[in-house]
């Protein structure tokens, strides 16, 4: 019988062993955590839970709704109702729709722009992120909020980014809905997901209990050698593994570390795959007085957080009765904050913006994510395709978001698993 092992039990991972059952052939699962999950996991604290990062579904496949349906019968459904902070003021997301919040000279300064914004231009011409932006909102609006947010969400400047990733997620409104956005709130919700879904028990980890269900996962299990000409896997403790197929939903630098020599070419192409780290600040509190929205963004730079979202709003299962909870993302590179200033431009600015008071709170929590999003900078196609093609060369399959190195949601992540080729 050929021993098939599989690296990681994140989502894309229990999806590919989920496919191989399905197919007859079974599979070992790696996992270097007590659990599984990966960013799809969760943890508690004093009886509240949080996911790691921000999760919900509004997959369209029928495949992943009929398995998350499957592991979550009870699903609690969410009309999008997200919000952004700018200057201290909320404003209805997306921002470039709903300027009604502004001042009437942004306000003008923004449609003024809007109106002189270049006509028909090749969208397939423009290579920078920047240049995008600024065709798509014109030149203020660019600056001062999707600019703003690439330097705190994916850490660099958007001109550094090109603009394959970007899809349908970033609204293009006309300059109608931009005039009357600035005129009214009642403007109608343009989110790309019209529904977000999610477990009513047991966080969002909930969704992934039929992939468990007989799968083989050893945990405790860091694989730190690949021998391709062995076919052999070394884990930290010294545990050797024979395999004749190999699967990996690790990112792929972690993948390239464990070989033995690399060719120069695939080590150059390895060291320019680019990603941010994140950390989760979690915050406990003993009311439930916070913003009514499932999530938010934050343009303000000297408030760290990019994102903040509510895991009680989420589901009341969440959090103790009476109390309710907030996770911020912040984004950042390798050891760039200490805890005191995390707490100080995160909590403490939410505190001094009079969003929570500092006598509700509970605890803050905060925990260190090495691999949060892919860069799509401009050496990205070329420097994931040399290391892919590499590794498949190797025998070694790769999936998920960081095996792809690919801005996958969780349910493309899945998917990415189980359309395994068997």
């Amino acid at each position: 019988m050929s021993q098939v092992y599989i690296l990681g039990a994140g989502i894309s991972g229990l999806g590919a062993g989920y496919s191989l059952r399905k197919r007859g052939i079974s599979s070992v699962i790696l996992e270097k955590d007590i659990t599984y999950g990966g960013l799809c996991g969760n943890f508690e604290i004093n009886g509240f839970r949080f996911d790691r990062f921000v999760h919900f579904s509004f997959s369209n496949n029928e495949e992943v709704n009929r398995l998350f349906s499957l592991s979550s019968p009870n699903i609690i459904r969410h009309i999008p109702n997200p919000y952004n902070i700018y200057k201290g003021n909320w404003i209805k997301h997306p921002a470039q729709n709903n300027l009604y919040a502004l001042s009437e000279k942004e306000k003008h300064q923004i449609i003024e722009d809007f109106k002189k914004r270049p006509k028909n231009v090749d969208i397939n011409s423009i290579h920078s992120y920047e240049e995008w932006l600024r065709v798509q909102y014109g030149n203020y609006f660019a600056e001062h909020f999707p600019m703003v947010y690439t330097r705190k969400y994916w850490m660099c400047e958007a001109n550094n980014l090109e603009t394959g990733w970007v899809g349908n997620r970033l609204y293009q409104p006309s300059l109608e809905e931009v005039i009357q956005g600035s005129l009214t709130q009642e403007t109608p919700v343009t989110y790309y997901a019209k529904e977000m879904r999610y477990p009513a028990e047991g966080g969002f980890k909930t969704f992934l209990n039929v992939l468990v269900d007989e799968a083989n996962i050893k945990f405790n299990s860091e694989v730190v050698e690949i021998n391709t000409e062995k076919r052999m896997l070394r884990t930290v403790s010294g545990d050797l593994y024979q395999y004749d197929r190999l699967i990996s939903s690790l990112p792929l630098p972690e993948v390239l570390n464990m070989l033995q020599e690399l060719p120069e070419e695939v080590r150059s192409a390895g060291n320019q795959l680019k990603c941010t780290c994140g950390y989760q600040i979690s915050v406990g509190l003993k009311t439930k007085n916070i913003p009514p929205y499932l999530w938010w963004y934050i343009y303000d730079e000297d408030i760290l957080p990019a994102r903040v979202y509510s895991p009680s709003l989420k589901s009341p299962d969440n959090a103790p009765g009476g109390c309710s909870s907030l996770q911020m993302e912040v984004y950042c590179n390798r050891n760039e904050y200490m805890q005191e200033e995390l707490l100080a431009r995160s909590v403490g600015k939410l505190v001094s913006l009079h969003i929570l008071k500092e006598e509700d709170i509970l605890f803050t929590d905060i925990r260190f994510e090495p691999y949060a999003n892919v860069i799509f900078d401009h050496n990205i196609y070329e420097a994931r395709k040399t290391v892919r093609d590499y590794l498949s060369f190797l025998g070694i399959e790769t999936i998920g978001r960081f095996g792809e190195w690919e801005y996958l949601w969780s349910d493309q992540s899945l998917l990415s698993g189980l359309d395994l080729m068997t």
